[in-house]
This record gives C-alpha cells, structure tokens and sequence, in this order.
C-alpha cells in the first residue's frame, strides 16, 4: 500500500541530493521524517553533496540564531515595560507630598550608600539621579543651607579635574565654589575612559546628626517590619 506521501517521493529524493537538511525537507512537503528517512537510506552523498548539506546546516543555524535574538530582545522588551507599568502603578498609591515617606525614601539610600564613618553627612555617587535625589530631599526636609555643602570628586587619570567640576556643577545645580578637591587615580594612567563616566562625585554636608537620624529611621524601620511578620 502506497503512503499519501508516495507522488511527493522524487521531489523529497531530488532535494535531498541537493543537500536539503532532513528537517528541511520535512517542514518544505509536509512528509514525516520517519518516511523520509526510509526514502533516503539507500541515497550515497557524494563530497560535493555532502559541503552543500554542511552550508545548508550552517546557514541554517545562523539564520535560527538570528530568529532567537530577535525574539528574545522582543521578550525582554515586553518584560521590561511591563516592570515599568507596574512600578508606575505602584507610585499612583504613594503621596510625594508626604515628608516622612520622602524621609524614609532617604533613609534606606543612606543605608547603603552613605557614608558612615566620618562627623558629616555625606553620600557619593557616579549616578547624577542618586545625587539630585539626595541633595533635593536635604534641602526639602531639613532646610540645609547649601553654602555649607562641599564636593570633590573622585576621577580616573585622563579627566579634567576643572571640566569635570564644571559638569556636576550643573548636574546638581550647586555653585562652582561648592567644588573643593578632585583626586586622581593613578592606577588608571594609560587607560581611555568612556565618554559617559564623569568619575564620582561625594557630596558632604558637616552635620552628623542628619546621618544619625536617618541611620536609625532604617534600621528601626527594618526591625519593626521583621518584629510584625515574625520572622
């Protein structure tokens, strides 16, 4: 008994001989590996035969390669606005006005990035958001006066301290006078830096009980948080 397939059996035999992949074949007619593979066992490739299936394969996969990138950036495009949605959905139910969520915000980027050692309030930073955030919510909240505040700056050899300082000065909106030191890193001598790196910038602010109270917002803020799930 003939298969279905049978009248489609010299196309399926002269394609192979062409070097057609048996994956080709299959999804091109619509015939079963199974089948085809019965068809083909007695077919001899010969050298020439045999490189063309080699390049066939080849561009086969880099074409597949190609396929999985595309969909995976797509993917990873979906996955992302939708992070972005819900976080914006998130932020709807936060009032912005209210200082002691904005005090809190604060406390916990002190946490883990402020610094902790020294009699001031300081925080430093290669990020001009993280910067903005936190000089605009010590102006806000605690009514600093910013002739107090000083900076310097922590570059990588190639960078121009007096470029540097005229770029974060007007990133955080802060008078040039503000600016104090600009150290050097020796160890990068010989090394281009990328254009988008502008080094970090620490921003100090002499008064220690800022830091005090903002440390003790977050930890006591945690305690009580792990006090009320039990754990």
């Amino acid at each position: 008994m003939k298969s279905k397939w049978f009248e489609l059996k010299p196309k399926a035999i002269y394609l192979r001989k062409r070097g057609y992949s048996l994956r080709r074949i299959e999804h091109r007619l619509m015939i079963p590996r199974s089948t085809l593979s019965g068809w083909f066992k007695d077919i001899r490739l010969n050298k020439k035969q045999k490189e063309e299936l080699l390049e066939n394969w080849k561009n086969a996969l880099i074409k597949a390669r190609k396929g999985a990138v595309i969909w995976h950036n797509k993917q990873k495009e979906k996955r992302i606005k939708e992070a972005e949605n819900s976080a914006m959905e998130t932020l709807k139910k936060i009032d912005l006005n209210d200082k002691n969520i904005l005090e809190l915000a604060l406390a916990f980027l002190y946490l883990g990035e402020g610094s902790k050692n020294n009699s001031e309030t300081a925080l430093g930073s290669s990020s001009p958001l993280i910067l903005k955030f936190f000089l605009s919510l010590l102006i806000n909240i605690y009514n600093i006066n910013t002739e107090k505040i000083s900076c310097d700056l922590s570059l990588r050899a190639d960078q121009n301290p007096n470029e540097m300082k005229q770029y974060w000065s007007r990133m955080l909106k802060l008078p040039l006078s503000c600016f104090k030191q600009a150290h050097l890193d020796k160890r990068t001598e010989g090394k281009k830096t990328y254009s988008y790196y502008k080094g970090v910038c620490n921003i100090r602010y002499g008064n220690i009980a800022i830091q005090r109270k903002l440390i003790f917002i977050a930890n006591l803020f945690c305690q009580k948080v792990i006090e009320k799930r039990g754990i």
